[in-house]
C-alpha cells in the first residue's frame, strides 16, 4: 500500500509543488508557537516533506518513525537534496507497540496517520507521552460522508485482498485521549477533507 511506487509519487509531487494544503496548515500551526531549535518527532512521516520544511524553518533535528521501508530511498534523496544529511534520523518502528524505543521530542507530528490505525487511543497516548511541548495531528471529519467513504474504501480493500483499513475516529474522543496525557487544544484548521488539531502543554 505504501511502498516504493507510492513513495516516488509523493516525493515527485513535493519536488514539483511543495507542501499540500493540509501540510502547509500543519507547518503554519507549529510556526505560531515557534519551531526554532526544536526537536521534531514525526510518526508516519512518509518521504519526510513536513520534517524538511520544519528544519528549513529552524528546527534542530527530526526523527521519523515509519512502518513501511518503501519510503527510505526517496526520503534519503530528499534529505540530501535539502542539505540536511545528519539532522534526520529514520527508523522502522511502531510507537504504539514499542513506545520506550524512541526518545521524546519538543514537537510530535502525525499527518494522515490516525486514520490508518485501528487503536487511536493507544497511538495517540504514546504520541502524547513523547511530546514535551506540542503535538499536531490531522484526521478526517467524522460525518455521514466520511463514514461512507471509509466504508467504501474498506470494502474495496477487502475485495482485492488487502489487510489495510482506514478509519474515521471520533475527533472529540481523540482530543480526550490527548487531554488525559496533559495536552490541551490550542488551535484547529478545518480543511475540506482533512482537519488539523494542534495541542500543547
Amino acid at each position: 500500500m505504501f511502498g516504493a511506487t507510492f513513495s516516488r509519487r509523493m516525493a515527485a509531487r513535493y519536488r514539483k509543488r511543495g507542501l499540500d494544503t493540509t501540510e502547509k496548515a500543519i507547518v503554519g500551526l507549529l510556526e505560531q508557537s515557534g519551531v526554532a531549535g526544536a526537536t521534531v518527532l514525526e510518526i508516519g512521516g512518509g518521504a519526510g516533506a513536513i520534517q524538511l520544511e520544519l528544519l528549513e524553518r529552524g528546527a534542530a533535528s527530526a526523527t521519523n518513525l515509519e512502518l513501511s521501508p518503501g519510503y527510505e530511498p526517496e526520503a534519503a534523496a530528499l534529505i540530501a537534496e535539502a542539505g540536511f544529511t545528519g539532522r534526520v534520523q529514520r527508523r522502522l518502528l511502531d510507537i504504539a507497540t514499542d513506545p520506550g524505543a524512541v526518545a521524546t521530542a519538543d514537537i510530535v507530528v502525525l499527518h494522515r496517520v490516525v486514520c490508518c490505525y485501528p487503536d487511536y487511543a493507544r497511538l495517540l497516548g504514546a504520541a502524547a507521552d513523547h511530546a514535551r511541548r506540542e503535538l499536531v495531528f490531522s484526521h478526517p471529519p467524522r460525518n455521514l460522508v466520511s463514514r461512507a467513504v471509509v466504508a467504501t474504501q474498506n470494502l474495496l480493500f477487502r475485495l482485492v485482498g488487502r489487510e489495510f483499513r482506514t478509519f474515521a475516529h471520533p475527533p472529540a474522543a481523540m482530543l480526550a485521549v490527548l487531554a488525559e496525557h496533559g495536552l490541551q487544544l490550542r488551535a484547529v484548521h478545518h480543511g475540506r477533507v482533512w482537519q488539523v488539531a494542534a495541542v500543547s502543554r
